[in-house]
């Protein structure tokens, strides 16, 4: 029997492997959707674990330690959210066994903890001998769609190919000669229609708008941005005006006519043909807009008119004054398009490396397009990391599998009472290679037995084949299925400091109101007399 406390660490323990248990069936290219409906009733169909938590109000504390590691993947490499997850989540099974073997839990804690410690640190040390290549040429897009298969096969199995070389182009397209890539100068637009094969990639901004204006289409367009609304000036304070015969009326509003013509033409004048305004455009500035051949394109997010004003070089300016030459953006054409029955603006540049690209998705319905909206991310987050670090180590669980074997190895060179844990870390990583085997509806014993006897030959790089009908095992190097090395190691370390996190914890104390029970309410009027 265990105490009270003792009891806490397998509740927490329980709680976290529920999670795990959640992402786990949602594991590689065959793991199954979710439906997820929010606080807010919005639906989500997705297989991405990182969405899948950040929807989920997860509410116990230990749990939330799970979720935190996986933000923090999600922040740092963009992707391997659902390995973290589902490593630590089998970390933790395997120390409950260790916990429930007979020493006094806080005893095992300690133990287990510094077991894991050791095997984390060595697990990081080897994996840079499993590195199987580099990447070479980022500016190849050939190249770059072969490396982002992986990522993108996870979300969208059978549109790999096709997304990969959408996100290559993308990525290239705008990768700068400092090799600082920044994944928010990848835009994404959703069109409803088509399907995926008609998704297309272009070197601009694409906006659901359509123009204010007459003109729709402008060639060599120089462009004034104005955060302001296109309007006359409003004073401040009221002002009374007395007007006493119809000569004096008619003045008092040509006066305003006359201004905003004298406004709309000096912008006209300094060479600029495209005017994008963040406020409202009134019907007289619209007018004079016309008069003078300026196409008017009104975007209502601030965030969209700076990402336009770094798109085409231009500064935004807080009042309705004519622009400078360095104030203007310059862009090769602005017009107005229709993608399906959606009206869309689209400032694009005809030389190949603008500063933003956009990629376009076409889809049938909104959750599907949400859900290659997130493989699309991962594909840009994996370029990401390919820019900072071009190591790549096979994937399809043949990674886990070598370093299970070598860790165990390890392990058995380790004369202290850690080598327990040391060995189920080792034994944790076979539940990466196991997930991949049952999601694909394959005998997963099988699959690891062979993993295991490949590797003992000295084949670093074979892992499981998910396209086979039975258990099979094939190279991965050769078929093409890599992982970036930095988000292994970061998963690798995230996971391990989640559950030793989750080990420390022998409490949960809430801070919640006292209990016990309420004060008397007493009767109402007790000190009026009863007779009256």
């Amino acid at each position: 029997h265990y105490s009270g406390l003792e009891e806490a660490v397998f509740r927490n323990i329980q709680a976290c492997k529920e999670l795990a248990q959640t992402t786990r069936t949602a594991y590689g290219p065959n793991g199954m959707n979710k439906m997820v409906i929010n606080h807010l009733e919005k639906l989500f169909v997705t297989n991405d674990a990182a969405t899948i938590l950040r929807e989920l109000e997860v509410q116990h504390p230990a749990a939330k330690m799970l979720v935190m590691a996986s933000h923090m993947q999600e922040q740092e490499v963009g992707d391997g959210t659902n390995f973290v997850l589902v490593f630590a989540g089998v970390l933790l099974e395997l120390a409950e066994d260790l916990l429930r073997m007979g020493l006094s839990v806080s005893e095992a804690s300690y133990i287990v903890i510094e077991g894991y410690e050791k095997a984390c640190k060595k697990a990081l040390e080897i994996l840079p001998d499993l590195v199987c290549c580099s990447a070479k040429n980022l500016r190849d897009v050939e190249e770059v769609a072969s490396l982002l298969h992986t990522s993108v096969m996870s979300k969208q199995y059978g549109n790999e190919h096709f997304l990969a070389k959408l996100i290559a182009q993308a990525c290239v397209s705008i990768l700068p000669d400092s090799g600082h890539f920044n994944v928010d100068n990848i835009r994404v637009c959703k069109i409803v229609g088509a399907g995926i094969s008609a998704s297309s990639v272009l070197h601009g901004m694409v906006f659901k708008k359509e123009t204010e204006g007459d003109v729709t289409s402008v060639k060599d367009a120089k462009i004034a941005v104005y955060s302001c609304p296109f309007d006359g000036m409003i004073t401040e304070t009221k002002g009374t005006v007395l007007i006493k015969n119809a000569e004096e009326l008619m003045n008092f509003s040509k006066g305003e006519e006359n201004l905003m013509d004298l406004q709309v033409k000096a912008i006209a004048d300094s060479g600029a043909n495209v005017v994008v305004t963040g406020g409202k455009v009134a019907d007289m500035a619209l007018h004079y807009a016309n008069k003078y051949n300026l196409m008017l394109v009104r975007l209502n997010s601030k965030w969209d008119l700076r990402r336009l004003c770094k798109t085409v070089g231009a500064t935004a300016l807080p009042r309705l004054t004519p622009p400078t030459l360095e104030e203007m953006g310059h862009c090769g054409s602005v017009y107005l398009s229709e993608v399906g029955d959606t009206q869309v603006v689209v400032f694009k540049h005809e030389k190949e490396d603008g500063a933003i690209s956009t990629i376009l998705i076409r889809g049938s319905t909104d959750n599907l397009m949400d859900d290659i909206e997130r493989a699309v991310d991962d594909g840009v987050n994996t370029f990401k990391v390919l820019t900072r670090d071009k190591r790549l180590v096979p994937g399809g669980g043949a990674t886990e599998i070598e370093l299970a074997k070598q860790i165990t190895s390890y392990g058995e060179t380790c004369p202290g009472l850690d080598q327990y844990a040391i060995k189920k870390f080792a034994e944790a990583f076979e539940a990466i290679p196991r997930a991949l085997a049952e999601n694909s509806g394959v005998k997963a014993n099988e699959v690891i037995s062979k993993l295991y006897a490949v590797h003992q030959e000295g084949n670093k790089n074979v892992g499981f084949d998910i396209e086979a009908e039975a258990p099979a095992v094939k190279d991965m190097l050769e078929a093409g299925v890599l992982d970036t090395y930095l988000g292994k190691s970061w998963g690798i370390k995230l996971a391990t400091n989640a559950a030793v996190t989750v080990l420390r914890v022998d409490q949960i104390i809430m801070a919640k109101p006292a209990g016990g029970p309420k004060p008397p309410s007493g009767k109402k009027d007790w000190d009026e007399d009863q007779n009256e």
